[in-house]
């Protein structure tokens, strides 16, 4: 689903280079951040925590990151914002939101699956869970509110077990930004920004296969 979604993406972006001003669009905006100051990291920060917690999928948000920001600062900032988005939709599921969560996983196969595995063997489920990418990020994050975990350790599985994701599709926003404006060799920043993406991919599949052989492979296969 990532591959297909990353395709569809880059087929979006190279469609809009050809019929929109992309370039002209981007430099402004950057523009704009660096004239804001801190103002514009904040400010993309709490966006990123917004849509996790409306479980809005934030891959777009990690692009734009790169791209917008370049491939060091973005990483930081997607870092920043996805912790804290999960942190908050986390606490959220333990409290206000709890009986609403409960009600959405109730008759869910695959949260009963991931609930029994992390009962197991703990967070080294939660660290495939985040490396693998499945479930879904913002989805899971309020499943995770209903286990057992504790604060510390979900917050230091999540920022560790997306950093490959983010640092690869950061990467591929920063080298898409690079390649729209010609700052670069373009042929060779496609071709790193392809590369970041599988090996990102390849990491998850690992994950997956591991998350498997925990006993979750009926409901993730």
């Amino acid at each position: 689903m990532k591959a297909v979604i990353a395709v569809a993406l880059l087929a979006a972006i190279l469609i809009a280079i050809r019929t929109l001003p992309v370039a002209q669009w981007l430099e402004s905006f950057k523009g704009w951040v660096v004239g804001a100051g801190a103002i514009g990291y904040v400010l993309y920060v709490l966006v990123y925590v917004v849509c996790c917690v409306l479980l809005v999928p934030a891959l777009a948000l990690t692009l734009g990151a790169g791209a917008i920001f370049g491939f060091t600062v973005g990483s930081i900032i997607v870092l920043i914002g996805a912790t804290l988005g999960a942190t908050l939709a986390f606490l959220l599921a333990r409290t206000v939101l709890r009986h609403r969560v409960e009600r959405m996983t109730a008759n869910n196969a695959k949260f009963r699956a991931l609930d029994r595995a992390i009962t197991r063997e703990g967070t080294k489920i939660m660290w495939l869970v985040r490396l693998s990418g499945f479930p879904p990020f913002t989805w899971v994050n309020y499943a995770f509110g209903l286990t057992g975990i504790r604060l510390g350790p979900f917050l230091l599985t999540t920022f560790f077990g997306i950093i490959p994701g983010t640092l690869a599709f950061t990467w591929a926003g920063a080298a898409g930004a690079a390649a729209v404006s010609g700052t670069g060799n373009r042929i060779l920043l496609i071709v790193t920004a392809a590369g970041a993406i599988l090996v990102s991919l390849f990491i998850a599949r690992i994950a997956l296969q591991a998350i498997r052989r925990a006993g979750v492979e009926d409901e993730v296969s």
